[in-house]
């Protein structure tokens, strides 16, 4: 791996915009709340935010994450089956699933985004792993993996099961790694959507639950919840003066309203910056005319919601494999780039060949050196 550090100063911001640091935070009535930089993961405004509560159905960002992320790796999101009859039979809101119902993945994604559905959530978790309880390991794995610390997950839909239960923070943290997928983004940001199931399937509408998809023109997402036990929970994301944030109440019985302040106060108190990206990094090239290719991320900068404008370390990190085989086309994913604010990982973005790379073939009565020989050439090279 290649590391670049970078020193984010005033030269190095395409276009800052200043923050007024004398904000007020506004008074909310969430028992437990915090807004981050959906960016960075900076905290911008925390109450009570790292104390583990119920969640109710926001559970279902980690349902969701996790059907996506077992569809990736199957290739079966649109693939047909017939769900369990046994885990549709749950209480509460649901996406209208009966026994023998025929749906894909993908629609329980639908169904758990946008009605709710415990039926779905349920559904989904069945055909992963094989049972709700194996399902909600999976789920305490992968929150572990995400570092989320005050959070245990029992059921995939979000009613009450023993410990279940997670923090303002934590929700967040999680919201923020499922907006990474267009997927889910796409469709959490739906106020309704069209999808097909049933016995055969049939297309029929969803409704999404998020009012405030409809109230502020910014918002694109994520997650409402509710039980007697969790209240009035809400996860929420959105763009306000160009200030990309993520909000989480847990509790709270206006929570429409103190999201909406919350993202004003966000607004004036955070900062939007453009990074310079690095381009044409090297990556080390066997087996073709050079000994080297250069790749480069899609545009030249990235937009952070920050707190610390301008003083920040920015750290680049190539990651990409010993070398790259040739031939390679311009436009070919060959590796990674990662962003690290301060030595924590904030993103990582596609690295793009800047141009085509040749096999070496060898001239008519010139020897071949072999490509074993071409592939120890080029480790040398690395640890030269």
């Amino acid at each position: 791996m290649k590391i670049i550090t970078v020193l984010v100063t005033a030269a190095a911001l395409i276009a800052a915009v200043p923050a007024q640091a004398s904000a007020n935070a506004p008074e909310v009535s969430a028992k437990a709340a915090v807004l981050i930089s959906a960016d960075t993961g900076e905290v911008i405004y925390a109450h009570r935010s790292g104390e583990k509560l119920p969640m109710a159905s926001t559970t279902k960002i980690m349902t969701v994450l996790l059907t996506l992320e077992s569809a990736r790796r199957a290739g079966d999101l649109y693939e047909e089956f017939t769900v369990d009859s046994e885990a549709i039979k749950v209480e509460g809101s649901s996406m209208g699933l009966v026994d023998g119902d025929t749906v894909t993945k993908y629609a329980l994604c639908c169904g758990m985004l946008l009605p709710s559905g415990n039926d779905a959530a349920n559904a989904a978790a069945v055909r992963i792993a094989g049972s709700i309880e194996d399902f909600a390991g999976l789920m305490n794995r992968r929150a572990a993996e995400l570092g989320l610390r005050a959070t245990h997950f029992v059921t995939p839909s979000g009613l009450e099961g023993d410990g279940h239960g997670s923090s303002a923070y934590d929700m967040a943290i999680l919201a923020r790694k499922a907006l990474r997928d267009p997927t889910f983004r796409e469709i959490c940001s739906c106020t309704d959507k069209e999808t097909e199931f049933g016995s055969p399937p049939y297309r029929r509408w969803l409704k999404n639950t998020n009012r405030l998809l409809t109230m502020d023109e910014g918002v694109y997402g994520v997650k409402t919840g509710y039980t007697d036990e969790a209240g009035r929970c809400l996860v929420s994301a959105c763009v306000r003066d160009g200030r990309d944030m993520i909000c989480v109440t847990l509790n709270d019985p206006d929570d429409w309203n103190d999201h909406l302040a919350l993202y004003s106060y966000g607004a004036q108190t955070a900062s939007s910056v453009d990074i310079t990206l690095p381009q044409e990094l090297a990556i080390d090239l066997a087996g073709g005319t050079g000994e080297q290719i250069t790749a480069s991320p899609l545009g030249s900068s990235l937009r952070l919601t920050t707190l610390s404008a301008g003083q920040e370390d920015i750290t680049f990190t190539v990651i990409a494999p010993p070398f790259i085989y040739a031939p390679v086309r311009q436009g070919d994913n060959v590796g990674e780039l990662r962003v690290e604010l301060c030595g924590r990982e904030i993103n990582r973005l596609p690295l793009y060949a800047d141009c085509d790379a040749g096999r070496y073939i060898p001239e008519e009565g010139q020897e071949d050196e072999g490509l074993c020989s071409r592939i120890i050439n080029a480790l040398r090279r690395m640890f030269s």
